[in-house]
């Protein structure tokens, strides 16, 4: 069994963070990944533009510099890169942590490929990996797709895309470009204020000139082979289809935290896991969270951005620790 003082679960740029931090305290740490590092963004569509500037997205002091003011997902994996080789980190990538288990003081933490022991452990999973399945007849069709990754596959087909936010426009857009016929359903009432700015100018006036037909007020109520059901403001209708795009968003693995041990709470935006706003320790002692899974339900308040900052406030609070 390999022993070592603190393991973190998850390679994102979070998961770096957190690992990056408490290297410079002293605090000798691995980062176990079941992918490769940053698997999500690396799971992106392939020509995703971030919403955050590159400044924003910077972590452990390296700066992230490109020409554009928004970065583009393959930029972002050079970055992420670099910064791993940078800092020297220590990661097991392609090896899926099984279980957490404290014993006393210390953790013992298994994988598909062996054990280790350790006194600390940060979770920085993401929410990613974790699609919201739609429910509804037909869901578990061979063409619902809840990622979207390129668009050319798509050309002269008819393409059902279920929700109004980022994800779902920039599907949408792609789309269309490629030569898809494109229908969106979305259940609000006008378009989503999260919307990156400088896609809806284009977003709308594709559907005002009909290249995209929106369904606002409106859900999807049985997926067939060959068609789709959607219920509107006028009534059901039903319309040709070869493939369906749910991006009706992701949640954190929340049965992977609740078998750690990690109490679950209920607030405003559903379930999200317990922690300490200033250190990001669980309900578990010395088991922290960082990244977006901190948010829970609501991924709209927990970004890199925001979220790299969690890897400060845990490597203070070890150390804090290892000072009584």
């Amino acid at each position: 069994m390999q022993r070592i003082e603190s393991i973190i679960i998850g390679a994102g740029p979070c998961g770096l963070s957190a690992s990056i931090e408490q290297k410079k305290a002293g605090i000798e740490n691995i980062i176990i990944e079941k992918g490769n590092v940053v698997e999500a963004i690396y799971n992106y569509p392939t020509h995703q533009t971030f919403f955050s500037t590159s400044e924003k997205l910077g972590i452990g002091d390296i700066p992230f510099i490109v020409e554009e003011h928004k970065p583009r997902r393959n930029q972002a994996l050079v970055y992420y890169r670099e910064v791993v080789k940078h800092h020297g980190l220590t990661i097991h990538s392609n090896e899926e942590v099984i279980a957490v288990k404290k014993i006393e003081n210390h953790f013992i933490v298994s994988t598909n490929k062996q054990n280790y022991e350790c006194e600390y452990v940060t979770v920085a999973t993401g929410y990613y990996g974790q699609p919201n399945i739609l429910d509804v007849p037909g869901a578990e069709l061979s063409k619902v797709h809840h990622y979207f990754k390129e668009a050319h596959p798509y050309f002269d087909k008819d393409v059902l895309i279920i929700g109004g936010k980022n994800s779902a426009i920039d599907a949408a857009l792609e789309l269309e470009k490629a030569g898809a016929r494109v229908t969106a359903v979305y259940r609000g009432s006008t378009y989503s204020k999260s919307v990156k700015p400088w896609i809806l100018p284009l977003y709308e006036s594709l559907v005002n000139h009909e290249k995209i037909k929106l369904h606002f007020s409106s859900e999807v109520v049985k997926i067939e082979e060959n068609t789709v059901t959607i219920k509107t403001p006028l009534g059901l209708e039903t319309i040709s289809n070869d493939t369906v795009f749910a991006m009706i968003g992701y949640h954190p693995d929340y049965e992977f935290l609740e078998a750690m041990g990690i109490e679950l709470v209920t607030n405003e935006y559903g379930t999200a896991p317990y922690y300490n706003r200033e250190t990001m320790e669980t309900n578990v002692e010395n088991l922290y969270i960082a990244g977006v899974i901190a948010a829970g339900n609501d991924a709209n308040t927990i970004f890199i951005e925001n979220g790299k900052f969690h890897g400060g406030m845990i490597a203070q609070d070890i150390i804090n620790k290892k000072k009584s």
